[in-house]
Formats: structure tokens, sequence, C-alpha cells
């Protein structure tokens, strides 16, 4: 008679502990749901908030030789955009480039990344050539047919 009730008692325990756990599960399902259901549109503003700043700040980028206080003439600037933002051939418009100089526009409170970091670096140790690539006459030459 022990062991019946013995058994018994662990068989109701196990189910109860089922019951429990099923329970917890929905519970945290349910819970967990809330959490996104509450957080999810503050994510999304934050998301939206993040792209509007970095498209704002690739606008004004593309915008910069034209702001007042730009120190470069427009016409001198080209756009590269990665990993410099701008290259100036000082006196070009004169015909007598006397420099080139490499421009980061940032806006806001952005920072270089470790990559521009590191391009402006090698400019500064003047590790910066020049190479000439010429295109072999076999592909440029008119085929007779």
């Amino acid at each position: 008679m022990v062991e019946a009730t013995t058994i018994i008692l662990a068989v109701i325990f196990l189910i109860g502990l089922g019951i429990a756990y099923w329970l917890g599960n929905k519970t945290g399902q349910k819970n967990r749901e809330q959490y996104w259901l509450e957080q999810l549109p503050i994510h999304r503003k934050e998301a939206i908030m993040k792209s509007r700043s970095v498209i704002g700040g690739q606008f004004s980028e593309q915008l910069a030789p034209y702001l007042p206080n730009f120190p470069y003439l427009p016409t001198e600037v080209k756009f590269i955009g990665k990993p410099i933002d701008f290259l100036v051939f000082k006196g070009m418009d004169d015909k007598q480039i006397e420099e080139v100089i490499f421009v980061e526009v940032k806006s806001g409170k952005s920072k270089m990344s470790q990559h521009e970091k590191r391009l402006k670096d090698v400019i500064d140790k003047k590790r910066v050539k020049w190479v000439e690539y010429r295109i072999p006459e076999e592909l440029t030459k008119k085929n007779d047919l």
C-alpha cells in the first residue's frame, strides 16, 4: 500500500511539474511578446533616426564644396566617396596643379573610422606615389575583319 501511494504521489508530482513548466513557458512567451510589442516601435524609431542621420550626412558631404567656408574651389574638387570624400586638385582651374589635398567631411558628432584614420596616417607619412598603367596595345588595336 505504501508503494502504491508513493507511486501515485510521484506521478502527481511529475504531472504538476509538467503543468508548471508548461504554464511558465506560456507566461514567458506572453511576457516576451508583450515586451517586443512595447519595444518594437522604439527600435523602429531609433533605426529611422540613425538612417536619416546617415543619409543627411551623405547628402551634406556631397554638398560640402558648395557650402560657405569650404576652403577650396568646387571646380577643383572631385568626389570619391570611399575611402575618402574628396580629392582637391588645387590650381587645376589655372591648369597648374600645385597640390593634391585629401578631404574627409564630417557632420554632427561623427568621427573618423579606423579605416579613415589609417588612410590619414599613410598620407601624413607621405606614403603616396604616382603609378601609370598602360593598356596593352593588342587590346586597343583595331581588328581587320
